[in-house]
């Protein structure tokens, strides 16, 4: 059966093409040598599943593991104690049935607690202390330390007999040079612990008093670095021998992805799937390039996948986190990274944002492309702006080529008829978002634009437009003088020379009373910069 890219639920190396596990699979059973617990919490679709899987496997020549799913556990078992004790044993029932060498007093007993009698009745009622003791009994008897690894933890959310259930593997924990219990406790889900401690209980009291506390750092990388996705490509071209250059498209990869490995193998499938064999590129060869990547991307930003709308869905029911996130894409605000900050907690937690040298930045150019075109529709019913892109969208391309000069000359004359009497405050704040809103319905559809996050700032933006395979680059800025403006040039010029163009553009909003607005070409050395003042 030939592989496929996987997208749905925890990847097989025989059935899938995926990155090599074994650095982070060593990484993590040194601490499970060390006996630690802790957690692999990780934002949604971001390969937690399949790290414990291939864990298991890793780990079983020299422990022994239980390997439980709580979304296999009804919601009634977590609603009593005796409930959560007769539930849990079932799973694990299930689970010891394929291990060699269990005790058969461990599997009695085990079975006793999961309800099931000798002739299939209930064999009563059962508290943790009960569990507890059973697992501590078998820890004692087992040839191999035994560990024990949960997966989908934030099932147990809301239930106070889970937190009572962490409360018994502290004390163990707590209690191990006396008293037999596993070597390690691996718990992995989308939300910490913590943040189920918070749900759970609101008041500030509970908030930093978690049973889990005793949970060792768990900062083994999880995301995709270029070489784990240039390994992923290799695997694929060794099948299909495409000829694609493996290096620079894992790189270009990586750029739009930063490793995220959902939307690394997404767009990986949509090249293999989707956009090899279309019209416009008619065999793996062709779909395999930066321009197939590039209209990969455009499918991708067009889906309504369950990632996109949970992005979405957190930002609306979080208003501070969507003001947050709004003034950093569309002002430059600089967001300080503290994670003692519940709403930049809560942001890293779901994948939005990371840590990008103690400043906050969203996690890569497909969040950000996402979060740009949702705050953009919901301004565009109101935004005279936008209907004049609407209105002028047919009149700048030619051939196919997206004529970025003129979008700008026909921006800077809708600006002024619309904005020209404003004052200095409301176009510094609003400039580079109108713009955005102009162009949004020109290339929709067929293109889209990203902020590249290491140029924002309040005085700074790089926007990027990938249009029909051509990237463009335009240098949105507030005019602070002619040193300043040469410190843009300077900057635009490096990255015309990342990008490998010869012609880029300025869009500077200038507030000196003197300006002179318009278009004016300048040369560079080797390079041309077009630059539009507002």
């Amino acid at each position: 059966m030939a592989k496929t890219f996987n997208v749905t639920g925890a990847c097989n190396p025989a059935r899938h093409y995926m990155v090599d596990l074994k650095s982070r699979l060593e990484e993590i059973k040194k601490m499970v040598d060390a006996g630690d617990y802790f957690s692999i919490n990780r934002a949604r679709q971001y390969g937690k599943t399949t790290t414990l899987r291939a864990l298991a496997k890793y780990l079983e020549d020299d422990y022994v593991v239980l390997s439980l799913d709580f979304q296999k556990m009804s919601t009634a078992d977590f609603s009593t104690e005796s409930d959560f004790v007769k539930g849990l044993s079932r799973e694990v029932y299930r689970v010891i049935r394929r291990i060699p060498a269990i005790p058969d007093e461990t599997a009695r007993e085990i079975r006793k607690m999961a309800g099931i009698g000798e002739n299939g009745q209930s064999s009563g009622a059962f508290k943790l202390g009960d569990l507890f003791f059973c697992f501590s009994d078998w820890c004692e008897l087992s040839d191999k330390p035994i560990v024990l690894m949960i997966d989908e933890v934030d099932t147990a959310s809301n239930n106070q007999v889970f937190l009572d259930f962490l409360a018994q593997l502290r004390a163990y924990y707590l209690d191990r040079d006396t008293t037999p219990t596993f070597q390690s406790v691996i718990l992995a889900g989308l939300y910490d612990i913590r943040n189920l401690k918070r749900k759970i209980r609101p008041d500030s009291e509970h908030k930093q008093n978690s049973p889990w506390n005793i949970a060792a750092e768990f900062d083994v990388g999880m995301s995709f670095a270029k070489d784990d996705i240039a390994g992923m490509l290799r695997q694929y071209e060794s099948d299909y021998h495409t000829g694609m250059d493996i290096d620079n498209l894992a790189g270009n990869l990586f750029d739009y992805t930063s490793g995220y490995p959902y939307l690394v193998s997404r767009l990986c499938k949509l090249m293999d799937e989707k956009i090899a064999g279309s019209s416009q590129f008619n065999d793996k060869t062709a779909a395999w390039s930066k321009a197939g990547l590039m209209e990969a991307v455009k499918l991708l930003l067009n889906e309504s996948n369950a990632l996109f709308q949970s992005l979405t869905g957190k930002v609306r029911d979080y208003p501070v986190l969507r003001t947050t996130l709004y003034e950093l894409l569309f002002t430059g605000k600089q967001v300080q990274y503290n994670e003692l900050n519940e709403y930049i907690e809560m942001a890293a937690m779901f994948g939005f944002v990371k840590n990008a040298n103690g400043s906050a930045v969203i996690s890569n150019r497909i969040f950000e492309t996402v979060l740009y075109n949702w705050f953009i529709s919901e301004e565009f019913m109101d935004s005279k702006m936008y209907d004049f892109g609407v209105q002028e969208k047919n009149k700048f391309v030619t051939g196919g080529h997206l004529n970025v000069r003129l979008v700008l000359e026909r921006f800077i004359e809708s600006f002024d008829y619309l904005y020209g009497d404003q004052d200095e405050a409301f176009l510094e704040d609003v400039g580079r978002r109108y713009f955005m809103l102009y162009l949004k319905p020109i290339i929709n559809g067929v293109g889209n634009c990203y902020v590249e996050a290491q140029t924002r700032n309040r005085e700074r933006t790089d926007l990027v437009i990938d249009y029909r395979g051509e990237q463009f680059i335009i240098e949105l800025k507030i005019w602070r003088g002619n040193a300043y403006n040469q410190r843009g040039e300077d900057q635009l010029v490096d990255y015309l020379n990342y990008f490998h163009l010869t012609k880029g553009y300025m869009l500077s909003f200038c507030f000196n009373k003197n300006k002179k607005v318009g278009i004016k070409e300048i040369p560079l050395g080797d390079k041309t910069l077009i630059e539009a003042v507002v």
